[in-house]
């Protein structure tokens, strides 16, 4: 679990930091979803099972949308929209029994992070039905479907490294916890830049490659 969040951790910075549409920052992005897989997989085994199944649903999704034809759907698409759904009501509704004082709070997990997670999932399973009805991703749309997905999975690395106590201990302390929302803010300037920037005013590449599109 802790090899994994490393390894993503680093190589999601790596795509981040490389150009848009090069090898590297395909490479990077490659290493990043299956060290994220890896991560996700091992948290849901050793108890984490809605965090795990959160990074996994979000980082998936995220990278099939780089990886597909504008306008492109498969029955994939659908199962993925009832798996966000069924990891993503769970975890609000836990997190709103906690706040009304029904169930404990679990151990070292603020009440309103789980809300907060939850809802991004749900969130994130409004946008898939929206393009599932739409038929598919187009445009600007689809590029910040992928980056939002894949930044989010960052940040979850990122908490993951950094919440450990070795690593925690050896950084400083707590406060290196600080940096945990990090990729949000690097997250937020990227869809503001897909958003106004006139370099991603023009249509995607006719090959559908997400990555192939300009900086």
């Amino acid at each position: 679990h802790i090899c994994g969040g490393v390894v993503g951790l680093l190589s999601g910075i790596a795509a981040m930091s490389f150009r848009k549409g090069s090898s590297r920052h395909r490479v990077a992005g490659n290493v990043f979803f299956f060290a994220m897989l890896t991560m996700a997989s091992t948290a849901a085994y050793l108890g984490n099972l809605f965090g795990g199944a959160s990074a996994l649903y979000l980082v998936t999704t995220g990278w099939l949308t780089a990886r597909r034809r504008e306008g492109e759907t498969t029955i994939f698409d659908w199962g993925a929209l009832l798996f966000g759904l069924a990891v993503g009501v769970p975890i609000v509704t836990d997190g709103l029994r906690i706040a009304s004082g029904s169930i404990p709070p679990k151990p070292g997990v603020p009440v309103g992070m789980i809300l907060f997670l939850g809802s991004v999932v749900l969130v994130a399973a409004a946008g898939d039905l929206r393009m599932l009805v739409r038929g598919g991703g187009f445009g600007r749309q689809r590029i910040a479907r992928h980056l939002w997905r894949m930044c989010f999975g960052l940040f979850i690395a990122t908490g993951s490294f950094l919440a450990q106590r070795r690593v925690m201990a050896f950084l400083g302390g707590p406060k290196i916890m600080l940096l945990a929302p990090l990729p949000l803010l690097l997250m937020i300037f990227w869809l503001i830049r897909v958003r106004f920037k006139n370099a991603y005013e023009r249509k995607s590449v006719t090959s559908g490659d997400v990555h192939a599109l300009p900086t």
